[in-house]
């Protein structure tokens, strides 16, 4: 407890009260697992970096080219995490400054896209995102969203993403998804993308670690442009990061007429002025951090591991009988219809969040249940990974999951199933120095 209190000294005697629940947070975390595939453990390097100093620091515009004053270093900063993404994925141009993924992703629509013209992105049912096309979203609300989904067997229909472009000519398409198990052929987007005329946007905000770490192929050459979160698999702070190949940006001049050579300078233009003001330092700051952590060695070993450790639990879970999107995966997440076992994923969600394992309720493809009472769960495994779990600790853990849902009603085996997962997180602790 001595330790803790020295990390969050300040927190504590300014406001006991906010201590109170961010060490709760801390117990929690630490006691427990996170098992949704959007979430990872930052380094305590990156937690230090997104609390350092440049809070502090207003800096619109971008290196080089500020609206204000006293910007040595929130240039250099910027620069570096700039520089680092750039070599790690082999692009010309990167811009650090959206607030997060779906910020990302609204830049490119701002940038290459007008209002009501048509984007085919995947369905939200099938695993895509709302800011693919969601009508309740802004991509659904302000442009023309048609849908591409899976076929009988989980994977990507490619004769019906092809369909679909020859049908309504969209000005751009997305390959990107918030729950699809499979690995992304991105190759044959391009291809689709040349032959039908259309930008091609690849969102990695999932696969961007694994993809790094060579576990999964790149969108790097490919696609127009790559849009991804920092956190996820990336492991860094909450914010998003856009890359893309062409001319060096100019971000004070609007190109007349311009063509995909141009879109560095439409993407930093849609960033700023078009959505944002003043760029987070504080969290660019973390996402240099995070990418230093991403070019070593030890993080291609963790982002292969990811992927074993997911395989290793979907085999648990298919010798149990559970239902699995796909029949299985290739990357790190794991989508589970679990009404075969006499639950909904709410309740599904509910029992694991017993036994300290957190996953989210998901809706599965052909899903007939409302959004917050679906049908599956989604689950993935950067998390325990993070952690120096590895696949004899995933079978351990798939057991006591499939032993909680199949007896949810039986509150010993519950129990059982908890002691379980609580030892295995004192034995594999996330900050082992608080």
């Amino acid at each position: 407890m001595k330790q803790r209190h020295k990390v969050y000294g300040n927190i504590k005697n300014t406001d006991p009260e906010a201590y109170r629940f961010i060490t709760g947070e801390l117990d929690r975390q630490q006691k427990g697992l996170e098992m949704i595939p959007s979430e990872s453990y930052a380094s305590r390097a990156v937690l230090e970096a997104m609390g350092c100093i440049f809070n502090n620091k207003y800096s619109e515009g971008f290196p080089g080219k500020r609206y204000y004053g006293g910007q040595d270093f929130t240039d250099k900063i910027e620069q570096l995490a700039i520089d680092r993404a750039k070599r790690l994925f082999g692009v010309d141009h990167v811009n650090v400054q959206p607030y997060s993924g779906s910020p990302a992703n609204q830049a490119v629509y701002f940038a290459l896209l007008q209002p009501g013209d048509t984007v085919l992105g995947m369905q939200l049912q099938h695993g895509g995102h709302i800011t693919h096309g969601l009508k309740i979203n802004f991509s659904g609300r302000f442009y023309n969203s048609v849908f591409y989904g899976v076929d009988k067997q989980g994977f990507i229909d490619f004769s019906q993403v092809e369909s679909m472009l020859k049908k309504h000519r969209p000005k751009m398409i997305i390959a990107g998804a918030t729950a699809y198990p499979r690995e992304w052929d991105f190759a044959t987007f391009s291809k689709l993308a040349r032959k039908y005329k259309t930008y091609f946007m690849a969102d990695i905000a999932h696969i961007i670690g694994l993809i790094i770490g060579g576990a999964h192929q790149s969108p790097a050459g490919k696609a127009d442009v790559i849009t991804s979160t920092t956190h996820k698999t990336l492991r860094g702070p909450r914010a998003g990061i856009i890359m893309c190949n062409g001319k060096p940006s100019d971000p004070l001049r609007a190109p007349k007429n311009p063509t995909k050579r141009d879109i560095p300078t439409l993407i930093d233009r849609a960033i700023f002025p078009g959505l944002q003001g003043g760029p987070h330092e504080h969290t660019i700051a973390g996402i240099a951090v995070a990418l230093k952590e991403a070019s070593g060695a030890e993080f291609k070993k963790w982002a292969r591991q990811v992927v074993k450790n997911a395989k290793a639990l979907a085999e648990v879970f298919i010798r149990r009988g559970f239902d699995l999107v796909s029949g299985g995966t290739d990357n790190h997440l794991i989508l589970m219809n679990v009404t075969g076992k006499g639950l909904n994923g709410k309740e599904a969600e509910t029992v694991l969040d017993k036994i300290g394992i957190s996953v989210n309720k998901n809706a599965v493809p052909g899903d007939k249940r409302p959004p917050y009472s679906p049908s599956g769960i989604r689950l993935g495994t950067p998390c325990a990974t993070i952690r120096g779990m590895k696949e004899d600790q995933m079978k351990i853990l798939a057991q006591a999951m499939s032993d909680a849902m199949e007896n949810h009603k039986s509150p010993k085996i519950v129990k059982k199933s908890e002691r379980t997962v609580r030892q295995l997180c004192r034995d594999f602790p996330i900050y082992p120095e608080l």
